[in-house]
C-alpha cells in the first residue's frame, strides 16, 4: 500500500503510479468501514466522476466494492460537479464519494469523501479513514448500484436561490468557457432552462483539458479573454476540472480575483437580498474582506486555510456567505462546499440588480472600502519537512520585518503577521502534503509588498 494521504480536500496522485486499483481499493474500503460503523448499512452512498483520464473506470470499481459490502449505491449517470453531487447528499441523507483532482494538472486523480452534511471531510473524519486504511467493513449483504440522474434536484435548488428573472434583463453578453470540465451540461443548461443568451467556448469533455490546465486562473483563461475583449460588453465565466472554484472576466477582459467576488457578493446579499449573518473568510484571504465587512456591520469569522475549515465554520455560525482566495464559495441556504456555477450565477444576478457593469462594481467596491489591496505569493520549496518548524519558529519570534513593525500575530495556520500599517500582512504556513512553505503577501501598494519580499529573500 503506498502512502496514502488527505490534504484539504481528499486523496490524489498520479494516474499509472500511486493511483491505481489497488489504492483506490484500499481507500474505498476504508470509506465503507468508516459510513458502516458511523450509519448502518442503510445509508446510501451517492458516486460521481468528473472528466479526467480513468475517472469513470476507477468510479465503477468504488460502486461494486461498496455494493459488495451491502450498501445501496446510487452511481451517477454521467459526469457531474462535485457541488452538485455534494448537494445531493444533504438532499438525500447520504454520503457520497467523488473521483476528481479539481484544479490539478491532467495525470493527476483523486477521492473526495463527502459526509452527508454535504461539505468536505473534516480532519476528524479523515483521520478515521486514514486510520481504516487496510482495514474494510464486515461483509453483511449484497447491496445494488442504481444509476442516478442528481441533477434535477440540484437545479430545483440553485433555482429557488438564483433571481433568473432579474439575470434575463441584464445588458453584458455572457460567455462560458467550458474549460473541457464538469460544469458542461450544468451551468450552460440552467442558462438555457431559464432562456439566458449566451456564447460558449471549449464545450466537449477532454482528459487532458486542450492542452491546459483546469483551473480558471488567467493563464489559462486566455481564449475567454480574447472572446471577451471581441465585444463592447461582454462577462465571462469559467470553473475548473469539477466545478467547485470559478473565474470571472470583467468586461475589460480582466480577471476578478476571487477576494473581489466574495466582497461584491457580501454587499449584494446585504444590500439587496437583506441576507443576515456574518463573513467567513480563511486566514489567507484578503484585508478587503474584512474592510467591506465592517463597513456593512458584518462580523468576520477567520479560519485555517482550506474549504474544509470554511464549510465548518458555514455550518456552525450560518453566515451570509463563507470564501476563500482561491476560488471558492457558498452562501447561506446552500451547502457548506465550495459551488463555482452557484459563484457565477450570483455575479449575473448582482450585476443585474445593480444594473451596471462588473467592473464598475469593482470600483464602487473600492470606493466603498476607501483603499485598494494587492496580493502575492511565493512558494518556498525545502529539503525536507523538518525545516519547517525552525522557519515558523523564527517568524513568531519577529518583532519587524525590514522597517515593517509587527503590530500582532495569528497564528492559526502557519504564522500571519499584521504590520502596524494596517494594510499589510504576511502569512507563512506549510503546505499539507510536501516540504514546501507558502509565502502570502498583502499591502495597499505594490511598493510595499516589493520592499517586504526582498526583505524575506
Amino acid at each position: 500500500m503506498a502512502n496514502i494521504k488527505f490534504g484539504t480536500d481528499g486523496w490524489r496522485a498520479i494516474v499509472g503510479k500511486d493511483f491505481n486499483a489497488e489504492n483506490v481499493e484500499t481507500v474505498i474500503k476504508a470509506i465503507g468501514k468508516y459510513v458502516y460503523e458511523k450509519f448502518g448499512a442503510e445509508k446510501k452512498i451517492l458516486i460521481g466522476y468528473d472528466p479526467r483520464n480513468k475517472a469513470e473506470e476507477f468510479s465503477k470499481q468504488a460502486a461494486e466494492i461498496l455494493s459488495g459490502f451491502g450498501f445501496e449505491v446510487l452511481y451517477s449517470d454521467k459526469i457531474i460537479p462535485t457541488p452538485v453531487l455534494a448537494f445531493n447528499a444533504k438532499f438525500l441523507d447520504a454520503c457520497a464519494v467523488m473521483f476528481t483532482a479539481s484544479h490539478n494538472p491532467p495525470e493527476y486523480l483523486g477521492i473526495k469523501f463527502i459526509p452527508d452534511y454535504a461539505g468536505p471531510a473534516t480532519s476528524d473524519i479523515t483521520d478515521e479513514l486514514v486510520a481504516n486504511l487496510g482495514k474494510s467493513p464486515d461483509k453483511f449483504a449484497q447491496g445494488r448500484v442504481i444509476e442516478y440522474n442528481f441533477s434535477p434536484a440540484y437545479f430545483e435548488h440553485i433555482k429557488s436561490l438564483i433571481d433568473f428573472t432579474a439575470i434575463r434583463k441584464i445588458k453584458s453578453k455572457i460567455i462560458f468557457d467550458g474549460l473541457y470540465a464538469a460544469s458542461i451540461g450544468y451551468f450552460d443548461k440552467i442558462l438555457k432552462e431559464e432562456n439566458i443568451p449566451f456564447e460558449a467556448i471549449h464545450m466537449y469533455h477532454d482528459v487532458n483539458f486542450g492542452g491546459g490546465m483546469p483551473e480558471p486562473k488567467p493563464k489559462y483563461l486566455q481564449e475567454l479573454i480574447a472572446k471577451v475583449k471581441e465585444y463592447d460588453n461582454a462577462v465571462g465565466f469559467a470553473n475548473d476540472g469539477d466545478s467547485d472554484r470559478f473565474g470571472v472576466i470583467n468586461e475589460k477582459g480582466e480577471y476578478v480575483s476571487p477576494n473581489e467576488i466574495i466582497a461584491i457578493l457580501l454587499m449584494h446579499l446585504k444590500t439587496h437580498k437583506n441576507f443576515k449573518g456574518g463573513l467567513v473568510k480563511t486566514v489567507g484571504a484578503s484585508l478587503l474582506l474584512n474592510k467591506t465587512a465592517e463597513k456593512l456591520e458584518v462580523d468576520v469569522i477567520e479560519t485555517a486555510v482550506g474549504f474544509k475549515h470554511v464549510g465548518d465554520a458555514m455550518r456552525k455560525f450560518n453566515p451570509i456567505i463563507g470564501g476563500e482566495e482561491s476560488g471558492g464559495l457558498s452562501i447561506q441556504g446552500h451547502i457548506p462546499e465550495k459551488d463555482g456555477i452557484l459563484a457565477n450565477l450570483l455575479i449575473l444576478e448582482a450585476m443585474a440588480y445593480a444594473d451596471k457593469p462588473l467592473f464598475e462594481m469593482q470600483k464602487d467596491l473600492y470606493d466603498f472600502v476607501g483603499c485598494y489591496f494587492y496580493n502575492d505569493r511565493i512558494d518556498k520549496h525545502l529539503d525536507n519537512t523538518g525545516e519547517i518548524k525552525p522557519v515558523l519558529d523564527e517568524f513568531r519570534s519577529k518583532k519587524t520585518v525590514g522597517d515593517f513593525i509587527v503590530k500582532s500575530m495569528d497564528t492559526k495556520d502557519g504564522v500571519k503577521l499584521y504590520f502596524d500599517d494596517d494594510t499589510s500582512w504576511i502569512l507563512v504556513r506549510p503546505s499539507g502534503t510536501e516540504p514546501l512553505l507558502r509565502i502570502y503577501f498583502e499591502s495597499d501598494s505594490l511598493e510595499k509588498i516589493e520592499k517586504l519580499k526582498s526583505y524575506l529573500r
